[in-house]
This record gives C-alpha cells, structure tokens and sequence, in this order.
C-alpha cells in the first residue's frame, strides 16, 4: 500500500493536524511513458496555506480529499520514459505520496552526486529565486542602502540578507526570538536585528537600528510589522513584497495604517511578487547564485523534519515561526 497526505477540511485560521488525513491507496503501476517516483524530501511553505482556501488567487485551490502537493525531491525507482532511467533523481511540483507515477512533462533532473540535494529546495530552487529575483528585480540595491527584512530568520530571509550585504548594502532583520537575532548578526552577517516580539514600539526600534532611514523593505510577514517599517522608509524607497505570513491565518479583514499617503509623499514603490513572474531570469538567477555557494559567499541553514506522517506538523510549525531557514520533511 502506499501512504498519501489529502486535505481533509478547509482550514479555519491557523491550520491544525485534523485538516489533513493521512490514508492509504493502492501501490502505483508505471504505465509507457511514466516515471515510478519515491518521494525523499517534501518542502512545506507559507504560501500552500492560500491553495487550501477555496479563494481565487493565482494558483488553483487544493480539493478536499485530494492529496497536496509542493515541491518535492524523489528517486526514480523504474522507467519507462526514454528521458529518464532508474536512481535518476528529480524535483517537481509532486503530492504528498510516499510512492507516485509521472509522465515527466514537470519533473527536473537534478544532480544525484550533489553533497546536499535539499539545496535544489532552498537556495538553488524557489527560494532563492524569491531573494535574488525580489531584492535585485524590485528592491534594485545600490551599496551602502539600508534594507530591512521581515521574517527575517526564514527561508527566503536568509538569503535576502546576505545578497543585500554581497551588493554592499546594510542589512537589518526582524525575527520573533532572541536566538535567531543572534544567529542572524552571527552566522548570516546581518548588521542589527530586531525581535518584534519583545520590543514595545517597533517603529522606535526599527528607526534606532536605521538612522538613515530604509531604502529598501523587502516583506515576507505583512500586518503590524510592517506597518512600523513604513513609517521608517525615505524617498524613494523601494519595498517588494514576497510574502504576508501574519495575515494568512485571519478570519477577519485586517484593518491598518492607510499606507497611500506614505508612498505619495514617500514617492515609494510597493510591488508584490510571484516568483514565476521573472521566469525568464531563472537561469542568471540560478548562475549568480550557485557561483556564490561554491565561493562560500552564501551559506544556508535548514530545519529538517522526518518522516512522512510529521509533513503537516511541519506546515503548521511554519506559523509558529519553530523553522530557522527552509523547512523541509525528509522521508
């Protein structure tokens, strides 16, 4: 039999374990032109909790009782596509499934002698391609801006921040607990941090750590966080947005500063994102960065959970801010 993960009810705010099922189905048969595929690793991010509510956005909602699907590195365990062979190993937009067959038409071949494949989930895959793309298509750094990062301690924070210090800027984080503030200015090199969670007045915070203003606020959170670093930015700030994880779990309109006024007198330009909007960029994106984590310039850590079942434990963690990096389920 093989083990499959489905929604099992929309959820209602922040998801819990009873809105996924885990079931079992009959094992998959390879037909001509089909891949059998052992799933390895599943990435569990922030944006799959938009497909599980039945609103229109830009990606087709989940159905109930259908299995989910991400990003996932698998095994090619038998052939019968001329593409690929058996121990080819692959990365796709895959369901949640120990075992699946594929036609290939979405699958990616990726380098099996790599030290670490978890990288073609992280830095080399849609999460690098969210920093770079983001923070050098929109934010468009020049050396010496200040940049200030939301979710700082996150997958696509991370890496943000260390582009932004490469390109010669200051880099100041906002993350949710004094480790990751340390292992921010530590390891990843930020210039200041700050923990939005023990700091009473954000904006007063936020404009110490910046006292030549922000140039650039690249947003992965939405909500209170940033409505303290508008009230930071200078003329002609530039603030590309990747993400709105304090708001995705609401159940209500959230109501805020009007931000209309501090962009007019700000001149500042806000832009949301999907990464898939700078398609064509993928391969000097992916160029640019591989040199940097071969030089050792980018460096990048992970929150690696086990086993199949532990795949919605690991979701819902992401909204408790327990992941330091990429959060990704290893099989």
């Amino acid at each position: 039999m093989n083990k499959v993960i489905q929604l099992n009810n929309r959820p209602v705010g922040k998801p819990v374990l009873d809105d996924f099922k885990l079931i079992e189905e009959n094992f998959p048969t390879t037909k001509e032109g089909e891949v059998l595929l052992n799933t390895i690793y599943v990435s569990v991010d922030p944006y799959l909790r938009g497909r599980m509510s039945d609103s229109k956005s830009y990606v087709s909602s989940f159905e109930l009782n259908k299995a989910i699907q991400s990003a996932i590195i698998a095994k090619v365990i038998e052939s019968k596509h001329p593409d690929f062979k058996s121990e080819d190993i692959v990365i796709g937009n895959l369901e949640w499934k120990e075992y699946q067959t594929s036609n290939g038409k979405t699958l990616t071949k990726i380098d099996k002698n790599t030290a670490n494949l978890t990288v073609y989930l992280g830095v080399l895959g849609m999460t690098g391609m969210a920093a770079y793309l983001g923070l050098t298509e929109i934010g468009q750094p020049k050396e010496n801006e200040t940049i200030v990062i939301s979710g700082a301690g996150g997958a696509v924070g991370t890496i943000v921040g260390q582009i932004g210090k490469l390109l010669g800027c200051r880099i100041i984080g906002i993350t949710g607990s004094d480790e990751k503030v340390e292992l921010l200015k530590s390891k990843f090199k930020f210039d200041d941090c700050i923990n939005y969670k023990t700091n009473t007045n954000l904006a007063t915070a936020i404009k110490k750590s910046c006292p030549d203003g922000i140039d650039i606020y690249f947003d992965n959170v939405g909500g209170k966080i940033s409505d303290a670093v508008l009230s930071n930015i200078n003329k002609y700030a530039r603030l590309p947005v990747c993400g709105a994880i304090s708001l995705y779990n609401t159940t209500e309109v959230s109501v805020g500063p009007r931000i209309q006024p501090i962009l007019l007198t700000k001149s500042a330009t806000m832009r949301g994102f999907i990464v898939g909007d700078f398609i064509d960029k993928f391969p000097k994106a992916t160029k640019q960065l591989s040199t940097w984590l071969n030089e050792g310039k980018l460096i990048y850590t992970e929150t690696i959970a086990d086993g199949f079942e532990n795949i919605p434990k690991a979701f819902i963690d992401l909204f408790d801010g327990k992941n330091i990096g990429k959060m990704i389920v290893k099989i």
